[in-house]
């Protein structure tokens, strides 16, 4: 008789059950990666106040011989909505995203800021020069915090700010012509008044 013929059943299924439960959790994790869409993920900030944050300028960054200003949540809570899209030199995502971006900057009455997520300033000022600069404005977050605490689930993303200052949308991952069509620029546009009854 083998050894393991001589095991109890109860003491075999003790040893094969890390297998099961590895096998089991790696095609739970296999599933989640493969079945959702990142941009659809959902922000427990929508609707809300934008989290009280004051970024620095990216350090010698310049547009027009001037320094591009950082900025703060109140300047975000100014009357006019505001696109926010946190963007690294080190992420491949944001150079497909770029042109996009371009664009709507170019975009009369388009407000345009930009978030340098946990990058080297020297790396995202050749970044910006090697494919231009579409933000009016450049925060740095070197650390990470302010992204954290948008919730910023990996870059690029890309929000849009209501002039109240409270979150309208959000976009996960590179921006698309379609996101633009649909969801962005609807938000820029002012609401239209109710036509008087009469």
């Amino acid at each position: 008789m083998t050894k393991a013929a001589r095991q109890p059943p109860v003491r075999r299924f003790g040893l094969a059950l890390p297998l099961v439960v590895f096998a089991v959790l790696a095609g739970l994790f296999w599933y989640a990666l493969q079945s959702g869409d990142p941009s659809r993920l959902p922000s427990a900030l929508i609707g809300k106040p934008v989290p009280a944050f004051d970024l620095p300028s990216l350090d010698g960054l310049l547009a027009g011989g001037a320094p591009v200003p950082g900025f703060a949540a109140r300047d975000l809570a100014q009357g006019e909505p505001t696109i926010v899209n946190v963007f690294a030199s080190w992420c491949l995502e944001c150079q497909v995203e770029h042109p996009l971006l371009l664009a709507l900057g170019a975009k009369p009455g388009v407000r345009l800021f930009g978030v340098d997520y946990k990058d080297d300033p020297a790396s995202a000022r050749r970044f910006l020069g090697r494919y231009g600069n579409p933000y009016s404005r450049v925060g740095a977050d070197p650390s990470g915090r302010v992204a954290i605490d948008f919730g910023v689930y990996g870059v690029p993303e890309t929000y849009v700010i209501a002039g109240d200052g409270t979150i309208a949308y959000r976009h996960v991952g590179p921006l698309t012509e379609q996101a633009v069509q649909d969801k962005i620029l609807p938000l820029l546009k002012p609401p239209s008044k109710a036509e008087p009854s009469g």
